[in-house]
């Protein structure tokens, strides 16, 4: 018995509160009242303990104040956030029936793309990919755009076919992916010679570098596909493939088929500029002009004096001229294609110009074999410019149909 206890009394109604004790045997009953009462102990029974340990009051301390949350009104419906949670938590849930997915719906989430370093400087390429590399009589191929960028590239994949094009394949490709663009077989590849690319570039939900639009042709040699060492390995597939550049760097790769009118217009434009003007002094005949200043001495092979690209037969005092790059020329670093073939036209011009007075004259012009750039720019120029003069495939024994020669009228 301690003090705050309910007790009773045995022998006569009533009860209290223990206020206190007085002496061994007696103790102060407090009666509703407030009135102490001494009785003997023998003569009061508990009825009701109170813990006052600090346990106990804790507990009763954590109990009131989740009541008095629980009595709070949060909402306009006057149910606490406990309340409100246990709600529906009862509910029975039928278990037998089965979750449906609606496949038909679109999934509009587009993860954020992510981006490397070096990246914002557009690459793509367009790859082939070998199905089995030992299969080389009956080859399958896989062709994917690869997109080595930050950007998202919306392309259009063309195949020549004759004066017009067909649309092969069409697509946009996340940054710093590949996709699949069809699968073709030997039939295929022979039709390929001559395929396009154009693609747009642009990034999603940010502010990116503007890039112009990339519209390049490349020529497919079909030959390739039949030779197991075209195919290398790369840092975009698990096995060898072969490689065609469209962008690089943001430098698109150079057309390697020449526009006839392009051409045709750059050579007239080219005999009007080698016309002597009205103020110039006339140069002696079998005389040769300055070679175009925009061409570096260190890259111009010969001098006014002598040229070592041509010499003389001896059997009919044909002149011969070696037109490859090699020969005319120390260097083609830092040169564009298209400047090589210009200074190949320069000496070429200038030969013609420089025996223009000799009739009968043999002219055999080396431009390598099979219908090249070169070939063709020499052939337009001798059908549209030197009507006069006559022209055939060079000796077969000595040039394969790597020459032309040229006869003066």
């Amino acid at each position: 018995m301690k003090i705050g206890d309910k007790v009773r009394f045995l022998s006569e109604t009533g009860g209290g509160k223990v206020a206190g004790f007085k002496g061994k045997n007696l103790v102060l009953v407090e009666d509703e009242d407030g009135f102490q009462i001494p009785t003997p102990l023998n003569e009061v029974v508990v009825v009701s303990a109170d813990d006052y340990s600090t346990a106990t009051l804790i507990n009763r301390r954590a109990e009131a104040q989740e009541r008095h949350a629980e009595e709070t009104p949060l909402s306009r419906g006057g149910r606490s956030v406990k309340a409100m949670m246990r709600e529906g938590q009862d509910e029975e849930v039928d278990m037998t029936v089965e979750d449906t997915v609606d496949d038909s719906r679109e999934v509009t989430f587009r993860p954020k793309a992510e981006e490397r370093q070096g990246g914002n400087r557009l690459s793509a390429w367009l790859a082939f990919v070998p199905l089995d590399a030992k299969q080389l009589a009956n080859p399958r191929f896989e062709v994917y755009f690869v997109n080595d960028s930050n950007y998202h590239m919306q392309f259009a994949y063309l195949a020549a076919e004759g004066n017009s094009w067909t649309l092969r394949a069409q697509a946009e490709v996340e940054p710093n992916t590949k996709i699949f663009v069809e699968e073709i077989g030997r039939e295929e590849i022979n039709h390929l010679s001559q395929v396009a690319v154009q693609l747009v570039a642009y990034k999603r939900d940010k502010p990116f570098v503007r890039k112009p639009a990339v519209d390049v042709t490349l020529r497919i040699d079909p030959l390739r596909f039949y030779k197991a060492h075209t195919f290398e390995d790369s840092a975009f597939f698990e096995t060898p493939a072969l490689l065609y550049a469209v962008v690089e760097n943001d430098s698109p790769a150079r057309p390697l088929v020449v526009d006839a009118r392009q051409l045709k217009r750059e050579m007239y434009r080219s005999a009007r500029e080698d016309e002597p003007s009205q103020s110039a002094a006339p140069l002696a005949s079998g005389q040769r002009g300055p070679l175009p200043g925009r061409y570096a001495d260190d890259q111009r092979r010969g001098d006014k004096r002598h040229s070592p690209y041509m010499r003389h037969r001896g059997l009919d005092d044909a002149i011969v001229v070696d037109l490859h790059a090699g020969e005319v020329l120390d260097t083609t670093q830092g040169m564009q294609p298209g400047e090589i073939l210009e200074y190949q036209l320069k000496i070429f011009h200038d030969t013609m110009a420089q025996y223009a007075s000799r009739h009968g004259q043999k002219l055999i012009f080396i431009h390598g074999k099979g219908e090249g750039v070169l070939r063709r720019a020499l052939i337009n120029a001798l059908t549209y410019k030197y009507k006069g003069y006559t022209y055939q495939d060079a000796s077969f024994q000595e040039y394969g149909y790597g020459a032309t020669q040229v006869t003066i009228k």
